[in-house]
């Protein structure tokens, strides 16, 4: 079996450079890694993460508990975390939490338990009960929100200012009663997108209104409740924003219900891009989230964690979304008369 020191030696560099590559540190030269990376597939090397974590009296295997597993974005991060765990050499338990504070706390017990390597998670709330994972000193990295209850790496998007970068060109489009469906409260991304939303409205003299806002569950049902609802009132709103593509599903759903038409008589920006966004007509504009990114950045923070057993300070990164206009926001024209 090849070992880290073969890996060195046929790619002319020494077993620390090696060791930064396979735990995905970006202080490496290209060229450097590029060498690594085709000594590792010519000698078959796996790195030995279990070795690492049985000196530790651990497992080589991270939990990554999201908050829905349906959820494209969340998919994309598992994604990013596993390509990242699997080349240093650990497994990941990828589980659900279903945006439910009882079972999401199981998952905490059972990694405490299980004395697995480290946790990345995507809190219920902000004030999350991790308790077992500090008690047992588990490395903790939380992704997309935040958390209260312990102090430790996150990696975030930029969700207020997105929020408000949406209003912004709902504004330039020509739409006057601009509303938001917004997440549930005490969720941090959900107070955040609905803090921009506010902030946008506020930078283009809007008056905010709490009857153009509904706030539901991260759910295809919520969006579609809350969609009905506001579309359903006098004086209903010309454009949403929406927090979530999944729940952009069931806004477009409660739209169809009601013989109105994206982009012409609702624009509609969403959170999250999703495979099925520029499959649909009109095409879907989208605040794009560097999910991907944020799982490979997230569970490089935590392989640094249990390499160095926790001593640096916690820190916090925060990326930005990407405003991808198509034709659901298309230029409003004003109210048109439909043929009988």
């Amino acid at each position: 079996m090849a070992t880290i020191s073969d890996v060195a030696a046929l790619a002319g560099v020494s077993t620390a450079t090696v060791s930064r590559v396979l735990n995905g540190k970006s202080t490496v030269d290209p060229a450097l890694a590029e060498r690594v990376a085709g000594a590792v597939a010519e000698l078959g090397y796996t790195p030995n993460g279990l070795a690492r974590s049985l000196r530790r009296r651990e497992t080589a295997v991270l939990a990554l508990i999201i908050s829905d597993v349906e959820n494209p974005f969340f998919t994309a991060i598992a994604r990013g975390v596993e390509d990242v765990a699997q080349a240093a050499g650990f497994s990941v338990m990828l589980c659900n939490s279903d945006e439910n504070t009882a079972k999401e706390r199981r998952y905490v017990e059972v990694a405490a338990q299980e004395r697995l390597a480290g946790v990345i998670m995507s809190p219920t709330t902000r004030d999350s009960d991790v308790g077992p994972l500090v008690a047992h000193r588990t490395p903790i990295v939380t992704i997309d929100r935040r958390l209260g209850s312990a102090d430790c790496d996150a990696v975030l998007v930029d969700s207020r200012t997105a929020a408000r970068e949406a209003v912004r060109h709902l504004v330039s489009r020509g739409y006057r009663r601009i509303g938001c469906v917004a997440g549930p409260p005490g969720v941090t991304t959900a107070d955040e997108r609905l803090d921009g939303y506010r902030e946008g409205l506020r930078e283009a003299r809007r008056k905010y209104s709490t009857k153009l806002v509904r706030r539901c569950e991260f759910r295809e049902t919520g969006g579609r409740e809350a969609a009905t609802g506001l579309l359903t009132r006098p004086g209903r709103p010309d454009a949403l924003l929406v927090s979530s593509s999944t729940m952009a599903v069931g806004v477009l759903q409660a739209m169809a219900e009601l013989d109105l038409r994206p982009g012409q008589d609702v624009g509609i920006v969403s959170f999250d891009e999703a495979p099925w966004a520029t499959l649909i007509s009109p095409a879907l504009t989208v605040l794009a989230q560097p999910a991907y990114a944020m799982g490979r950045l997230a569970a490089r923070l935590l392989l640094d964690r249990i390499a160095d057993g926790g001593d640096r300070p916690a820190s916090t990164t925060t990326m930005a979304a990407r405003l991808v206009v198509r034709a659901s926001s298309a230029r409003r024209s004003g109210p048109k008369v439909r043929p009988k």
